[in-house]
């Protein structure tokens, strides 16, 4: 399978270093406009073809897929040109910028046969995948909450938010965890450096599991934290994509509540001898994840989903969910910016 590539900026980077040792595909050409990139292309891959116009890709009959890396506001149109000329198309996150837009892709690939896929990366971290079977397995108990955290000094960026360019990653996480859509949604940020782009945002999800899910992203912090804490009624645990060798973490503790006999039911409770609260401690399971590059992992799922007609993970229809979170947070943020100004 012959794949173009637009955009070699730092992600575009990683994504042709990593689609040049792909199987069963060749990364044929790279479209980007900045000067300079042609230079680094040339120095790290000469085999590959350079161009920086993007309109001439969608009509080459040699080109069989396409993985688009350029800012957000240009993945709309620039995957819908991909999808009409007949190419399998690999979005970055976000997928678009709205969801009508979204809807309007998925159409689009059903209705031509081909594969839509969105880089929600952190799906194909074996990490991830490990919590996964863990809460489905039951291992965890009934899931109380989930706490998300992602902080970085930088890269500031221009054209979305830290909200829409760092959320995305958690709330993909947690829609994998939790495999449900919220009913709530709340939001809240601030712009500190540039007026109107937050740098800090806080995202509240509800379910209607119980489940509540709580997202802090900042590109103004003094390091770089990737973390998630899981917190259920059998287990604790704890995520660090940062960690070289304790990436997953469970934590056999809790506090467990113990009725007296026939008072199960007396709620609400009259007084504290209807109930105790029983601390648990137990061992701590650091398991051993073999881990393998989720970006490799994920192109060549790409691949293999294009070639074989296969739905991935990753889908038109997993980006589209977290477009509608996002829009619904857009929403709570404005309301909330609103009021203060009143």
């Amino acid at each position: 399978m012959k794949i173009a590539q637009v955009g070699y900026g730092y992600w575009g980077r990683n994504l042709m270093r990593v689609g040049c040792a792909l199987k069963k595909a060749q990364m044929v050409l790279c479209c980007d406009k900045d000067p300079a990139a042609r230079e680094m292309l040339k120095s790290a891959h000469p085999n590959v073809e350079f161009c920086d116009d993007y309109t001439t890709i969608p009509e080459r009959a040699d080109i069989d897929a396409v993985i688009i890396a350029t800012p957000a506001g240009l993945h709309y149109q620039q995957a819908r040109s991909a999808l009409v000329a007949g190419k399998h198309v690999l979005v970055e996150k976000p997928l678009c910028l709205t969801s009508r837009e979204a809807r309007n892709l998925i159409a689009l690939a059903k209705k031509n046969r081909l594969t839509l896929m969105v880089g929600h990366t952190f799906l194909y971290n074996d990490a991830v995948q490990y919590v996964k079977e863990k809460i489905d397995a039951g291992e965890v108990g009934e899931i109380y909450y989930a706490s998300f955290t992602r902080l970085n000094l930088g890269s500031i960026r221009h054209d979305v938010d830290a909200l829409w360019n760092l959320a995305p990653h958690d709330i993909s996480i947690v829609q994998y965890w939790f495999g449900e859509k919220p009913d709530g949604v709340s939001a809240d940020g601030i712009s500190c450096l540039q007026k109107g782009i937050d740098d800090v945002a806080f995202l509240n999800l509800h379910y209607p599991s119980g489940r509540f899910a709580h997202i802090h992203v900042s590109w103004l912090a003094p390091y770089k934290v990737r973390q998630a804490i899981i917190v259920g009624s059998k287990k604790m645990l704890a995520f660090d994509d940062t960690s070289p060798d304790q990436r997953v973490m469970i934590f056999d503790k809790g506090i467990d509540r113990k009725d007296l006999p026939g008072k199960a039911d007396a709620l609400p409770f009259q007084n504290f001898a209807q109930f105790t609260l029983i601390q648990r401690a137990g061992d701590i399971l650091i398991p051993k994840i073999p881990f393998r590059e989720p970006l490799q992992v994920e192109l060549q799922h790409f691949v293999d989903c294009a070639m074989k007609g296969q739905k991935p993970l990753t889908d038109g229809w997993n980006g589209l969910e977290v477009l509608e979170i996002l829009e619904a947070a857009e929403k709570s943020r404005k309301r909330k910016k609103e009021r203060l100004k009143k």
